[in-house]
């Protein structure tokens, strides 16, 4: 593949430099993608993607956990070449079709990542900040040993106070949030340990490589409970859930009851995706959890 050399690659702080300062080779074109995001094709032919982050933070918490996930040696990640203060080099993955093939092995192979485990509910990637951020939201990575009680202080009730701050949700609507964050310890299912999660497990943070294999991109990694990353994979519509579902299940049975708590585990993103996005998302949220109070 050749690109031609734009202002970037010949900027001294653009994307064409950032990319050969951590590869160490030489860049012979840049493409822009978007805002944030470049490929740079260097001079042996590989390419690579710049990222640029929302700071300093952002890109040592994305660095760490793409570290942190390929240490499992389950599911594949993108190598990470560096980063600085607001960049990010990663490589490029050639996209290809969502095959059931490539869908019961995903499974398989996010099993296996969750079971690589965590030292904590909360608990960050080695090396990655305690401040971190869930796409443009920011994320407290505090730990804890109790799973609800975690969740519930740390996860849920941050977002639902900042989208009352807001008034994306009103103090009346909230009650229903903080009842099932209340009814966590019935609600949770088994206890289990802390697993090593992706933690933004949306669809587009799922590649299909042509290769068959797929790759997870953009994580908010950080211990947690396994069912959380399954229920952000059904959120927003994954191609192939079911054989995803089914490889995993193979690999790892969940406990009785999963599909119930489904809605449990999505308060979470929804209510991140409320405070960033709007009303849309909260009335999601709320209607999760009124299904949840249900239970």
């Amino acid at each position: 593949m050749s690109l031609p050399p734009g202002p970037s690659a010949r900027d001294g702080d653009g994307p064409g430099a950032v990319a050969a300062r951590f590869t160490g080779r030489a860049v012979t074109g840049v493409r822009p993608l978007s805002a944030s995001l470049a490929e740079a094709v260097l001079d042996d032919g590989r390419v690579v993607v710049v990222k640029t982050t929302a700071g300093a933070e952002a890109a040592r918490a994305e660095a760490a956990g793409l570290r942190w996930l390929a240490a499992a040696g389950a599911v594949r990640v993108p190598a990470v070449h560096g980063h600085d203060a607001h960049r990010l080099v990663v490589d490029r993955v050639a996209q290809g079709p969502p095959g059931r093939r490539a869908a019961l092995r995903f499974g398989r192979e996010l099993a296996a990542l969750h079971a690589a485990g965590a030292p904590a509910f909360g608990a960050p990637p080695p090396g990655g900040p305690v401040e971190a951020f869930i796409g443009l939201a920011p994320m407290r990575n505090v730990t804890g040993d109790d799973w609800p009680g975690w969740y519930a202080g740390h996860r849920v009730l941050p977002y639902l106070r900042r989208a009352v701050d807001d008034g994306v949700v009103t103090a009346g609507e909230a009650g229903v949030v903080e009842r099932v964050c209340e009814r966590l310890p019935e609600l949770a299912g088994p206890a289990e340990p802390p697993a090593r999660l992706h933690g933004d497990l949306w669809n587009g943070n799922v590649l299909w490589g042509a290769d068959g294999h797929v790759r997870l991109i953009d994580p908010a990694a950080h211990g947690g409970h396994r069912e959380t990353d399954l229920a952000m994979l059904a959120l927003f519509g994954c191609p192939r859930l079911d054989a995803v579902l089914e490889g995993y299940r193979e690999a790892a049975p969940l406990a009785a009851g999963w599909r119930a708590r489904v809605g449990v585990h999505q308060l979470f993103p929804l209510l991140v995706h409320a405070v960033l996005f709007g009303r849309g998302y909260a009335e999601q949220a709320l209607a999760a959890a009124r299904s949840a109070d249900r239970l």
